[in-house]
């Protein structure tokens, strides 16, 4: 790459450059916005655009630079998910009744990516109320994965991982409750982190019409995206850390550092098969010819483990905690309509589908029981990670698959290896990490015969969002990492 292309150097190579005065933040964020303005047309990824304050931005970063400010992303250009408050642009998350609903200050990732130095040039697609692996609604349209424009990008924060593969700066935030972080990084071959629950602030990451207070949305935590692992642990070190209106002393981070910063240290447990949904073959040779590189790197590599927990009743709980977190905003009528069909479920169906239905009506009673099961899951999680470092598995059962907007939502079907399965168990693969609040990476390791990107979800304990990070890190220093798509290797 000559110095004359910034257009996939990571967010530390930037700062580098633009430290030692190889390229002026003006230059950095016209030539980002040129590129946006030249290829989003194919993608449409960023839908809400600030090019006017980001130049007004970038020019008050040339100032501090030369006066020797040197924050960790002074100058950087980066795109942020629609669904953050960004003072002064639409917050909609795809609803058409919010098309006009503009935000009054900034979230609290958005406010410390921007006193970190960031210029944020604008928002990237997501899917109506966040609910879907695709990015797309009556507001802003379709998003297309720039690996293959007939497919998802994913979702929810599906224009961010398109806007990163297609070289719209370096970094991106989003967020996730159903693999929303990690399932896009894998259908565009992008990195994403989902931080440890309540790791950092959800506060104006809210629906619009509700107040930007501190709240903590069960499952849902906001994380960075980028293309590389480093810029995973510079991002998460900006971002994270308590709310400053709830803790009263502004934020602080002091997570333990990496379990090692060896490989050969490093204990991995790899699981590629789901007692509830099969795995694409695609995705399971990647993971295993994953397996067999880490293993020639020296890691101790486990395929199976008694103290793994129960998969199956471990997705059975995640649909019972999920399921209210959407309901709550429903109106009265689909409340009751909901109600009356979990009523009329058989008690001794325990299928995925079922298990969504009862959650969906979920009563305060239950709620804590099931809350008390996610305890004991956490410390099933805990002995585990006594005995290994990282838990290896996929992200998605396939790689991306191609546009369906079909309706109803609960009809859709996804196919797996030549047979369809429900759509939405799709989501026993995001919920290993998100039920007990875990750390997980999202790093790309292959592709599939059809050149798809394929990632892995690299699972961590509590806490420890720096293992995982660094074991990503490690991965990409050995076996590489993004790979530009074909049709944007220009």
């Amino acid at each position: 790459m000559t110095d004359g292309n910034w257009d996939y150097r990571t967010a530390k190579q930037l700062t580098d450059a633009l430290q030692a005065r190889k390229i002026s933040a003006r230059e950095l964020v016209e030539s980002t916005i040129a590129r946006i303005i030249a290829l989003d047309r194919r993608l449409n990824a960023v839908v809400v655009r600030d090019f006017d304050r980001a130049c007004e931005a970038a020019h008050a970063a040339d100032a501090a630079l030369a006066g020797g400010d040197r924050r960790p992303l002074l100058g950087v250009p980066l795109l942020v998910k629609e669904s953050f408050n960004l003072a002064g642009t639409p917050t909609t998350w795809g609803i058409p009744a919010f098309k006009d609903w503009i935000a009054r200050e900034d979230a609290v990732a958005v406010a410390r990516l921007k006193a970190a130095g960031a210029i944020v040039l604008g928002k990237t697609n997501v899917p109506i109320n966040l609910g879907d692996w695709q990015s797309y609604n009556e507001i802003y349209g379709l998003t297309n994965n720039p690996w293959d424009a007939g497919r998802t990008p994913g979702g929810s924060s599906g224009g961010s991982s398109a806007a990163l593969a297609a070289g719209f700066g370096p970094l991106s935030i989003g967020s996730d409750i159903g693999g929303s972080l990690r399932v896009p990084a894998h259908y565009c071959g992008v990195y994403a982190h989902k931080p440890t629950f309540g790791l950092v602030p959800l506060r104006g990451h809210t629906p619009p019409g509700l107040p930007a207070l501190p709240f903590d949305r069960d499952l849902s935590v906001v994380g960075p995206m980028s293309r590389s692992a480093s810029d995973l642990a510079l991002a998460l070190d900006v971002i994270a850390g308590p709310d400053e209106w709830r803790d009263g002393v502004g934020y602080r981070l002091a997570l333990p550092a990496p379990r090692h910063t060896e490989f050969r240290d490093f204990r991995a447990l790899v699981i590629d098969t789901h007692p509830l949904l099969p795995t694409a073959a695609t995705v399971r040779h990647a993971l295993d010819r994953l397996a067999q590189r880490l293993v020639k790197a020296g890691i101790k590599i486990g395929r199976e483990s008694p103290l793994l927990p129960d998969l199956a009743d471990s997705a059975r709980l995640y649909m019972r905690l999920l399921m209210p977190v959407f309901a709550a905003r429903w109106p009265l009528q689909d409340y009751n309509e909901a109600r009356n069909a979990a009523a009329a479920l058989a008690p001794d169906d325990f299928s995925l589908i079922a298990e969504r239905a009862r959650g969906l009506v979920l009563d305060h009673r239950d709620w804590m029981a099931a809350d008390i099961l996610r305890s004991k899951l956490r410390e099933q999680w805990r002995a585990l990670f006594r005995e290994w470092d990282v838990v290896l598995c996929p992200p998605m059962p396939t790689p991306a698959f191609p546009h369906d907007h079909s309706a109803p939502y609960s009809a859709r079907q996804i196919e797996i290896d030549g047979k369809a399965y429900p759509y939405s168990d799709q989501l026993v693969w995001p919920e290993i990490a998100t039920t007990p609040g875990l750390p997980a990476t999202a790093a790309p390791i292959d592709r599939s015969d059809s050149g798809l990107p394929i990632g892995v979800q690299i699972v961590g304990p509590c806490l420890e969002d720096r293992t995982t990070i660094a074991f990503a890190a490690l991965m990409e220093r050995e076996f590489g990492g993004f790979v530009t798509p074909p049709a944007l290797q220009i």
